[in-house]
C-alpha cells in the first residue's frame, strides 16, 4: 500500500534507538491538539522547501496537524525578494519605495486569500515576513530565518526589523546570526530526511543507471559540487579549484544544481558557466533527487565552496552518504565539518584545490574522514533532532495555550 511508503516518527528507531524516538513523542503528547502552518516562497528547489516537504509529513506523524503553504507572487515581487536575500547575506540594495510597496502589496494580497486559524504560525525566511501585520494572532507566530545573517546590509534590516519585532519568537539556524533583537531568538541548525529518495541506500545497480542515463563518466574518480546555482555557492570557483586539481590527478568534475521558483537569479548564473562545459567538465540543472543521490554516493569528493551558507543541507547529505566534504570556511558549514577530522575547511581556490587533491591520493583518509562524517549527521541534524528542538520551543509556550479560548471564532484579519 502507498501509505507504507510514508515515513513515520518510529522508522527513526533504526538509525537513532527507541529511547530517543519515544521521548519524542513524550513531547509531542501535550500539543496533539494544536493546528501549524508553515509559510514559505517556493514548493521546490533550495533547502527550505527540502526540509518542509519531510519535516511537515513528520509532525503530522506524531499527531500534531501540520500543514504548508507557499506564497504566490509575481516575476517583479520574486526579482525584489531575491534582492533581499543577496542583501541580508552582505551585498548592497537599492531599497527604494516602489520595491517596498511590491513587496508589501504581494503579501498583504497572499495574506488575503490565506485565512490562518492556526494555533501556530511559522514564517520562513523574508519573503512573506510581513504577514504578520494582517492577522489577530490567536497563538504564538515564529519567524525561521535560514539565511545567513553574519553581516546584513543595514538600511534593509532596519526595515525588516520592524516586521520581525512583533513576532514571539525568532529561530536562526547558528548562534553567531543572532541580532540585536527584543524578540527571544533560538538557534535550530536544519536538518535532512535520511529516508527520502535523496537521502535513502541505493544500490551500485541504481546507481550506475542515474551515471548512464545522465552519461556521466565513471572511468575517473568524480569530484562534484551539487547546490542550486547561486552566485554565493561559488561555481566559478569550483572550477577554477578544477583546473588546477586535473594537473595533479585525472578526474571529471559534476556541476548539479538546479533554479528555485522562487530565484529569478539562478537561470543566469547557470547559463553563464556553460561554456566550461567538456567530456570531463559537467554542468547539469535537472529536478532529480536520485540522481542527487546517486552523484554523491558514487563521488569520490564533494565540494560546497560557498562564499556565505545559512547552513548548507548539501554538506550535510554528502556526509550522510559516508563521503569527507571540502567546504568553504563559512556559516553552517563550518559547524559541520571539524576540519582534517571529517571533512576540510577551505579559504581560497587554491586550497581547495589542494585538499581535493589529498583526498583523491589517499584513499584510507577518504574513507575514515566519511566514517566520521556520517557519525556527525547521525548525532546532530537528521529531522528527529529537528522536531525535538521545535516541539522544546513550541512546549515553552504553553502559558499561551492554556489562556486561549477553545471556543474562539479564530483569528480574523484586521
Amino acid at each position: 500500500m502507498i501509505g507504507k511508503e510514508i515515513v513515520n516518527i518510529k522508522d527513526y528507531e533504526s538509525i537513532v534507538g527507541a529511547e530517543t524516538v519515544q521521548r519524542v513523542l513524550d513531547k509531542a503528547e501535550p500539543l496533539r491538539d494544536l493546528h501549524i502552518t508553515h509559510i514559505n516562497s517556493t514548493y521546490y528547489g533550495g533547502g527550505v522547501a527540502e526540509v518542509l516537504s519531510s519535516f511537515v509529513i513528520l509532525m503530522n506523524s506524531v499527531g500534531i496537524k501540520t500543514g504548508w503553504r507557499v506564497l504566490q507572487g509575481s516575476p517583479d515581487y520574486f526579482g525584489i525578494t531575491k534582492k533581499i536575500h543577496n542583501a541580508l547575506q552582505g551585498s548592497d540594495i537599492n531599497l527604494s519605495d516602489r520595491k517596498k510597496e511590491i513587496y508589501e502589496s504581494t503579501v498583504l494580497e497572499n495574506s488575503i486569500r490565506n485565512h490562518l486559524d492556526h494555533d501556530i504560525v511559522i514564517i520562513h525566511d523574508p519573503q512573506p515576513l510581513p504577514m504578520i501585520n494582517h492577522y489577530r494572532k490567536r497563538g504564538p507566530w515564529i519567524w525561521r530565518c535560514h539565511i545567513d545573517l553574519t553581516d546584513p546590509n543595514r538600511e534593509l534590516w532596519n526595515y525588516l526589523t520592524r516586521f520581525v519585532e512583533k513576532y514571539d519568537a525568532v529561530i536562526l539556524s547558528l548562534e553567531e546570526y543572532k541580532k540585536d533583537l527584543e524578540t527571544p531568538q533560538l538557534f535550530f541548525p536544519p536538518a535532512i530526511n535520511p529516508f527520502s529518495i535523496k537521502n535513502k541506500d541505493l544500490s551500485e545497480q541504481e546507481i550506475d543507471d542515474r551515471m548512464e542515463h545522465y552519461k556521466i563518466p565513471t572511468d575517473l574518480p568524480i569530484i562534484t559540487q551539487i547546490s542550486r546555482f547561486d552566485k554565493w555557492k561559488d561555481p566559478e570557483g569550483v572550477i577554477e579549484a578544477y583546473k588546477l586539481i586535473k594537473k595533479e590527478v585525472d578526474c571529471t568534475l559534476v556541476l548539479l544544481g538546479n533554479v528555485a521558483t522562487d530565484d529569478p537569479e539562478g537561470d543566469k548564473v547557470y547559463k553563464s558557466l556553460l561554456d566550461e562545459c567538456d567530456d570531463r567538465l559537467l554542468i547539469l540543472s535537472h529536478q532529480d533527487t536520485a540522481l542527487v543521490n546517486a552523484l554523491q554516493r558514487r563521488a569520490a569528493v564533494v565540494i560546497q565552496k560557498s562564499k556565505r551558507e545559512g547552513f548548507g543541507l548539501t554538506v550535510t547529505e554528502a556526509m550522510w552518504k559516508g563521503k569527507p566534504v571540502v567546504g568553504g570556511n563559512v556559516g553552517g558549514i563550518k559547524y559541520q565539518i571539524q576540519d582534517g577530522e571529517n571533512g576540510f575547511l577551505v579559504n581560497s581556490v587554491e586550497e581547495t584545490a589542494e585538499r581535493v587533491v589529498q583526498l583523491l591520493r589517499d584513499k584510507d583518509l577518504c574513507s575514515e574522514m566519511g566514517k566520521k562524517a556520517k557519525e556527525t549527521v547521525k548525532s546532530n541534524f537528521l529531522l528527529i533532532h529537528l522536531l525535538e528542538h521545535h516541539l522544546d520551543l513550541i512546549n515553552s509556550f504553553e502559558s499561551s495555550f492554556k489562556i486561549r479560548n477553545k471556543h474562539d471564532v479564530g483569528q480574523h484579519q484586521e
